[in-house]
């Protein structure tokens, strides 16, 4: 019997020290309960443990004692659930090192596999098959949830008594999750979202001004919308916090890395420049490649994902790759 069946939950662990993962941590620490955290840089365990802040990666943030960092994975055996914050590229290997145990996995990492096509609840079940997954996805920036302010998100979980359980352990008055089982909806809005992030700060970048961005964060969903209808989602989940709610987010902020990354772009410095810096992970960057193969694998329309897959490979220019999107055929909105 897995942890599934659990209805309440007390003692968390989080997997990844980034900034999200180290926000995450010091939500559920901030009233005093401890926190397990493990993170893969030395110096960021140092920094939590010792001055109980993150200075790499969520610097201003003032953390919990109860939080405790840890280089060690297994150190986190024997908790009630552990969510899962490490970017996609290295989620496989991190899974695979974990401790036995049945404590529901709840993945916040947003993205796809390259290769395989697979979300992280795909790799979850190769390597888990049996335990209990949830997803946490929605409009949030790791900083203002740290810092205690109002946010809303949906936490999925295809067992619905699972999802209402750890929705209830997550909750504080200024953290509301709503629930959902619509798995796949919360990851391929979380993925699809930063990507278009990207397109918007892009526009941003380049002085294209606000009609622009407003048209592509529009057209953008529609990708958003096809892609994940055409892979089982509902139509609700995408429209929703996941999907729509975290879109406009990451699209209107230079807040979000996404955006950030976009913003240079647009400016015409290169891709590999922005993303050479350890602090800053845009998880669009290595989602956009993959999403847009994928989407043609399956004869998916998504120019918007195309063309920032392109421009942050540096096979196109900023200018090139707006007026291919400017010049497409005319055609009906619904499509």
């Amino acid at each position: 019997m897995t942890r599934d069946c659990v209805t309440s939950f007390e003692k968390f662990g989080v997997v990844g020290g980034g900034a999200w993962g180290t926000a995450l941590a010091q939500l559920l620490a901030a009233e005093g309960a401890p926190v397990r955290l493990w993170a893969r840089e030395e110096d960021v365990v140092a920094a939590i443990n010792a001055e109980h802040r993150n200075p790499l990666f969520l610097p201003g943030a003032a953390l919990s004692p109860s939080l405790a960092a840890t280089s060690d994975l297994g150190a986190l055996s024997g908790l009630d659930a552990l969510l899962v914050v490490v970017p996609v590229p290295y989620l496989r290997a991190v899974l695979a090192a974990l401790p036995a145990g049945d404590a529901p996995l709840i993945f916040c990492s947003k993205g796809m596999e390259a290769g395989s096509f697979d979300f992280p609840i795909d790799i979850a079940r190769e390597i888990f098959p049996g335990r209990g997954f949830a997803v946490l996805s929605g409009p949030t920036f790791a900083h203002e949830v740290a810092a205690g302010l109002p946010t809303a998100i949906t936490l999925a979980a295809e067992n619905p008594a699972l999802a209402e359980a750890l929705a209830r352990a997550l909750a504080r008055p200024h953290f509301r999750p709503y629930v959902s089982t619509d798995m796949i909806g919360a990851e391929i809005g979380g993925a699809i979202k930063n990507v278009l992030a990207i397109a918007c700060g892009i526009v941003d970048g380049a002085g294209l001004g606000l009609n622009a961005r407003a048209a592509l964060i529009s057209r953008g969903f529609a990708e958003m919308t096809r892609f994940g209808l055409a892979r089982g989602a509902l139509a609700e989940t995408l429209a929703g916090l996941a999907g729509l709610g975290d879109l406009v987010l990451t699209c209107t902020s230079s807040n979000s890395r996404n955006f950030a990354l976009g913003q240079g772009l647009g400016r015409g410095e290169s891709a590999a420049a922005l993303m050479a810096d350890r602090r800053t992970v845009a998880e669009g960057a290595f989602s956009a490649p993959v999403i847009a193969a994928a989407a043609r694998a399956d004869a998916i329309d998504m120019p918007i994902t195309d063309a920032v897959a392109r421009l942050v490979a540096g096979e196109t220019r900023v200018a090139d790759a707006i007026q291919a999107l400017l010049s497409r055929p005319l055609r009906p909105e619904g499509r």
